[in-house]
């Protein structure tokens, strides 16, 4: 049974044994939560990065897969990247972001990773509405198959708290 925390806070000063970075397809780092991992982790990360986008993922990332890094001198093991669907309002995307979720801790469990950090996946330059994106997060999770034993759900402001937190029956 994986359990579920909240933290509001920053992400890139967890300590788990897996960081998911809510990553763009080029996984050569970005704004946001992407821009921050890789200012924290160091040069490390771009590094294997740069070797993933010269080896399988020439094209990049697909949206909703993973892949995973080394955690540079973030305080975690490994940096799992993840491409989240922008947000649509005349196409449902909602599967791909619930794989984000799905892909992220099948890596992590490939990993033996037992504790892992996630942001609030599309919910910043993809404009994924954050009541949709807790459902779907807390819903994917909920129903992983997986050996992580702990799933923290990093969230930056009071609002993504307060929300997801509701979907947790929190509040």
């Amino acid at each position: 049974m994986t359990t579920i925390r909240l933290v509001q806070g920053d992400i890139t000063r967890e300590s788990v044994d897996a960081i998911v970075n809510a990553a763009n397809s080029s996984l050569l780092g970005g704004g946001g939560v992407d821009g921050a991992i890789h200012r924290r982790g160091g040069p490390a990360i771009l590094d294997e990065c740069r070797k993933l986008r010269a080896s399988q993922y020439g094209k990049g990332l697909p949206t909703g897969q993973a892949v995973a890094t080394t955690a540079g001198e973030l305080d975690a093991r490994y940096v799992i990247h993840t491409v989240g669907p922008v947000w649509s309002s005349t196409e449902d995307r909602s599967e791909l972001l619930a794989s984000c979720y799905r892909e992220s801790l099948r890596v992590a469990d490939e990993l033996g990773a037992r504790t892992v950090a996630f942001p609030a996946i599309s919910t910043g330059v993809y404009r994924w509405p954050m009541q949709d994106a807790a459902r779907i997060a807390v819903e994917a999770v909920h129903n992983a198959r997986t050996a992580v034993e702990e799933v923290r759900f990093v969230l930056f402001d009071d609002q993504a708290y307060d929300t997801f937190a509701r979907q947790l029956g929190r509040q």
